[in-house]
Formats: C-alpha cells, structure tokens, sequence
C-alpha cells in the first residue's frame, strides 16, 4: 500500500515538500454533472432562467476557482496556471461540465482541474434553483491527467456513456 504524502514522519498533517521535484507539462481534465428536471432543461435552452445564462456564469466561475484552489483546498500547492478552460453542454438530462487546467510545474494540476468542475456544477444550480431545487450534482471526476512522475492517467469510458 502507498504511503499518504500528506503525513509527516510524525503522522501529522503537511504539505508535500515538492521542491526536489523537476518542473514538468502538466495538464488534467475534470468533470461534473448537474442534473435537472425536463423543465429545467427547458428553460435553460429557451433561455428562460430568472439570473441569466448559466452554461456561460458557470464556466466563467470555474475558472476563477481554478484560480484560487490553493486558497480552498488546504494542502494544495498555490500553481502558476498557464491554461483553464471550462466548457459547458446542455444535455437532455441536465448539464455536462469539463474542466481543463494546465500548468509548467513540480505538482500536477488535477486539484484546480477538479475544483472547477465542481464550482462550476455549483454555479449552475444557484443559477437555475428557482426552476429546480431537486436538481443533483454528480459525477465530479478526473477525466485525464498527464505529466509529474506518476504517469498519464486517463478514465475507461464505460461503453455508450460518456
């Protein structure tokens, strides 16, 4: 079994000292799930939501915590991020969200990947709950990584799901 990386020799909480580590390509893809009732779905597509589009507010408010992971997560590495980029689908079931970050450094990027996506599933449902409360996030994953000395790592798709 691996050792957690985030306990010190003493067993306590630390931050991963990455400073012996090769700066690296980093990339790694996130996503989420928000899913909503027929109506909701509706009124998203005819654009009838009560605060505004909510595919654009939600990938401009995960890029912005992608931005400030390190802020939210308490042992992430605070990352110079040189690309993020969330896109936003209207599905027959709801939304499908992906989020993308990518970084030149010593710790990979799947943290900030992952907080988007899921930032991002959240600013959907505020903006869309006046339509349906019962609305459920779900599925937020890393789809893809790559860099960093553990390797690639790239989800197996599930036969006719995406």
């Amino acid at each position: 079994m691996k050792k957690l990386s985030h306990l010190n020799q003493d067993g306590r909480v630390a931050m991963v000292d990455t400073s012996a580590k090769k700066i690296t390509a980093r990339r790694a893809v996130a996503s989420a799930r928000v899913l909503m009732s027929p109506e909701a779905v509706a009124a998203v597509r005819e654009g009838r939501t009560p605060k505004g589009d909510p595919l654009e507010t939600a990938r401009l408010a995960g890029i912005m915590a992608a931005k400030r992971t390190a802020e939210l997560i308490p042992l992430c590495h605070t990352l110079a991020l040189t690309h993020v980029d969330v896109r936003a689908e209207l599905r027959e079931d709801g939304i499908y969200l992906e989020a993308e970050a990518a970084t030149q450094a010593q710790t990979g990027v799947e943290m900030e990947a992952l907080t988007a996506a899921a930032v991002a599933a959240l600013t959907v449902y505020d903006m869309c709950k006046a339509v349906d409360k019962a609305m459920t996030i779900t599925d937020v994953r890393l789809e893809k990584k790559t860099g960093g000395k553990s390797g690639d790592y790239e989800r197996q798709k599930v036969k006719g799901k995406r």
